[in-house]
């Protein structure tokens, strides 16, 4: 397969899930906002904090008001990493690969593109019930994604689809777990609480892991749900998951055999899935929550560098990625 060619799904891909989990940032947010003894000012900016880009949004607004941080997470064109943003460059990338791509995907995809720029005029809908336009991005991405699958060949462009999906999740699903830790910290207080249990589900919600949290677990408990979230090797969001099945992608794509290497690509990617692998949710309390996800964040842009030089040709510069 043509690099250009691989690097464009790769990238479609990846555009297509972050805007997806954004809905579900948003979402477990507005859940939180609801139970917030205070104004709920505190989750909206935490929400900011844990997409890593508060430089950018202060440079378009004041406060952290709920109608600000959703207009900008969805709607605001001039932000690359904001839903609207992701779905025109995923878009764009789709309609360069229609002759590899299946044409009810082509649709698929333009058709949420032109969904989420029509709802863009009438934002006021969107402020006061955020939910349903992120169920609505939800199910509409789902849907993207069986398609995806039920059409296209399990080929290299398959996996070079999958290989981004899974990357980018297992990031997007760190930095769900980060908002726990933005919000909890200047309101210690709450740790160990029914408000603490409030946010935890919440949690669970927006990775959609409530109820298989529950048929797994039981009652809600913080050492649990982030036990469950990272290393659960059956939960389809977990990072631990995600991750290993992006490297089962990668070895489809060049051939070589699980547990060895042939590029730095898989040997990162192996590493990290192997260090994972061996970890416990001890460790990572011990470590710090924020710290621990932090350091996963790096490691996962440095899977991403090696992946763009071995297989696109170039040095990663920021193409797509976050900040």
């Amino acid at each position: 397969m043509l690099s250009r060619v691989a690097d464009t799904l790769y990238w479609m891909s990846r555009y297509l899930e972050r805007s997806e989990n954004i809905s579900r940032f948003i979402d477990v947010n507005w859940h939180l906002s609801l139970d917030q003894p205070s104004d709920g000012s505190q989750e909206w900016s935490a929400l900011i904090s844990a997409t890593g880009d508060g430089a950018l949004y202060l440079k378009a607004h004041q406060n952290f008001s709920k109608e600000n941080v959703i207009s900008f997470l969805i709607f605001d064109t001039d932000y690359p990493n904001s839903i609207i943003s992701c779905l025109r460059a995923a878009r764009e990338n789709a309609r360069t690969v229609r002759d590899i791509i299946s044409t009810d995907m082509w649709e698929q995809i333009n058709s949420f593109y032109h969904f989420v720029e029509k709802t863009g005029k009438y934002q006021l809908s969107v402020y006061e019930n955020p939910n349903a336009f992120c169920e609505q991005v939800r199910l509409r991405l789902m849907t993207i994604g069986g398609i995806t699958s039920e059409t296209m060949l399990h080929g290299d462009a398959w996996h070079f689809i999958r290989l981004g999906r899974y990357l980018e999740r297992a990031d997007k699903t760190s930095r769900i777990l980060d908002v726990k830790y933005f919000t909890l910290l200047p309101n210690l207080a709450y740790v160990g609480t029914a408000y603490d249990d409030v946010q935890w589900a919440a949690l669970l919600r927006a990775t959609g892991g409530l109820e298989s949290y529950r048929q797994r677990c039981g009652r809600i408990q913080p050492n649990r749900v982030a036990e469950f979230l990272v290393f659960d090797r059956q939960f389809a969001r977990s990072i631990l998951r995600c991750l290993n099945a992006a490297q089962a992608s990668l070895h489809e794509i060049t051939g070589t055999p699980q547990g060895t290497y042939q590029n730095v690509a898989e040997q990162r990617l192996g590493a990290l899935c192997a260090e994972l692998g061996f970890m416990d949710i001890e460790h990572v309390f011990g470590m710090g929550l924020h710290e621990f996800t932090d350091q996963l964040q790096l490691k996962i842009n440095r899977v991403n560098d090696t992946i763009a030089l071995t297989f696109f040709g170039y040095v990663f510069e920021g193409n797509g990625g976050d900040s």
